[in-house]
C-alpha cells in the first residue's frame, strides 16, 4: 500500500501562531529576588518604579512576585528597580512550565544568566514553594502589594530608610 506525500498531512491543521505548541510566551511566574531587607521598602520601590508586585520579606531579602508577566514587562521591572535602587542587584526568575531562567540585573542592565541550582542552593524555602507552585503570593503571610503604597508614602519610606542607613553607616 503506497501513500503519496500529500495524503500524509490530510486533516492536519498547522496553526499560524506556533506559540500554542510550546506554551504561552509569557512566563507563568516571575519573581525578583532582592537584597532589600523588608517587604515594605521593596514594595515602595516597586510603587515608585510603577511595577505592580506582591512583595514578601525573607531572611535573605525581599521577593517581588510580578503581576504583569507579559511581553517585556519582567525585563522592564528589573531594569526600573535596579535603576531606581542603584548598586543593589537582583535576580530575575522566570518560570515557564518546568523551565527556570535566572538573570542577574544591576544598574538597569541584564548581566549573566545564572544556574538555577546555584541560586536555589541558598534560597529561602518560600522561593522554592513559589517556584514549585506549592504556594502563591496571595497565600503568604506579610505580603505587601506595591499598589497599596502611594507614590508619596513610597518617597517618605525610602527617604527614611536611606537616612537610617546613612546614620548606621556613619
Amino acid at each position: 500500500m503506497s501513500t503519496h506525500d500529500g495524503d500524509a498531512l490530510d486533516g492536519v491543521e498547522i496553526p499560524d501562531d506556533l506559540s500554542s505548541l510550546t506554551g504561552s510566551a509569557a512566563p507563568e511566574l516571575v519573581v525578583l529576588i532582592t537584597q532589600v531587607a523588608g517587604a515594605e521598602p521593596l514594595a515602595a520601590a516597586c510603587s515608585l518604579a510603577q511595577v505592580e508586585a506582591d512583595v514578601v520579606a525573607t531572611d535573605v531579602g525581599a521577593l517581588a512576585v510580578l503581576r504583569d508577566r507579559a511581553g517585556d514587562a519582567p525585563a522592564h521591572a528589573a531594569a526600573a528597580l535596579t535603576t531606581l535602587v542603584k548598586g543593589v542587584p537582583l535576580v530575575l526568575v522566570e518560570r515557564r512550565g518546568e523551565h527556570l531562567t535566572m538573570t542577574r540585573w544591576a544598574d538597569g542592565a541584564p548581566g549573566d544568566q545564572l544556574a538555577p541550582g546555584l541560586v536555589l542552593g541558598g534560597a529561602p524555602e518560600v522561593l522554592e514553594d513559589l517556584l514549585t507552585g506549592a504556594t502563591t503570593a496571595a497565600e503568604l503571610d506579610g505580603v505587601v502589594a506595591s499598589t497599596s503604597i502611594s507614590r508619596w508614602k513610597a518617597m517618605r519610606l525610602l527617604t527614611s530608610a536611606a537616612r537610617r542607613a546613612k546614620k548606621d553607616g556613619a
